[in-house]
């Protein structure tokens, strides 16, 4: 028979051990499943009360100190995405002191996409560099690149017309492409080469700051308003960018192919007009 110090010494580790696998069961460890096993001594003891069940633990906090430098539980991790997702874009136009001479030093004798292999010159922004209305097309075309001027050719011209009909004239507005190149058969500028081009359009707009942006064409809206729409869904429908209003119409290129679609691209223009015409200083 074993002595009263050698018994109690073993219930009191039976206890603890009996202890321990219930508080890693609450924790939800592993290898702890099942139901746990009462303690016995597989040898003959005298019989002693039984000891009172135990409380299951609950895990305690760490010191503010120590949480500081613990690594976030998955909730605290997965409130940050969510916070991060829904925190969004930023929605104001950045301020500016930048000219498009410094802008354009920036752009240099550019090659940083594939373009500047067949291009004969870079086609930069035109017009009055702080106009209250611009034009955004997707790229220059071969009379553009060959004069380094935007929309002179054909589809320049009838572009043109369409500022004078609205009672502008062409060095009163601002011109400009998302690219800078011409892309070969001017086809539209793939999406690497308007990830190099389109930071230096979003400076002039941040440097000119006009009030309406007219998108001409399914690319030029795309890639300045970073929509999956179509022009045809958005056209004619006030958009905004960073607090600027935007206005998708035809690109002039469509029209000339299309000359059906002059009337909806004018019903457009007027409304451009006709706000440039309600927000304009009275003397």
């Amino acid at each position: 028979m074993l002595s009263d110090s050698i018994e109690n010494e073993l219930a009191s580790l039976a206890d603890a051990a009996h202890e321990h696998v219930l508080y890693m069961q609450e924790l939800g460890a592993d290898g702890f499943e099942g139901e746990v096993v009462t303690r016995s001594v597989p040898i003959e003891v005298k019989q002693r009360p039984a000891a009172p069940q135990p409380v299951p633990r609950k895990a305690v906090p760490p010191a503010p100190s120590q949480r500081s430098n613990a690594t976030p539980s998955p909730s605290t991790s997965a409130n940050s995405l969510f916070e991060d997702i829904f925190k969004g874009p930023e929605t104001k136009l950045p301020e500016s002191n930048e000219t498009f001479a410094e802008i354009w030093a920036d752009v240099g004798d550019c090659s940083r996409c594939d373009l500047c292999k067949g291009r004969t010159n870079i086609v930069h922004t035109e017009g009055n560099q702080k106009a209250r209305l611009m034009f955004v097309g997707e790229a220059p075309g071969a009379d553009e690149d060959s004069q380094a001027r935007p929309f002179i050719g054909r589809a320049g011209q009838l572009l043109n017309k369409i500022i004078e009909a609205i009672g502008m004239k062409r060095e009163e507005v601002l011109i400009g492409n998302i690219n800078r190149c011409r892309p070969p058969g001017n086809r539209a500028p793939l999406p690497d080469e308007v990830v190099m081009c389109k930071p230096f359009l979003l400076r002039e707009i941040a440097s000119a700051r006009p009030e309406v942006i007219v998108v001409l064409g399914n690319t030029a809206m795309k890639n300045l308003l970073d929509t999956r729409e179509g022009i045809t869904r958005l056209r004619g429908i006030f958009q905004d960018y960073k607090g600027i209003k935007v206005m998708p119409t035809f690109h002039p290129a469509y029209l000339l192919r299309d000359p059906s679609k002059k009337r909806e691209t004018w019903e457009d223009l007027k409304k451009v007009r006709d706000y440039l015409d309600s927000t304009r200083a009275k003397p």
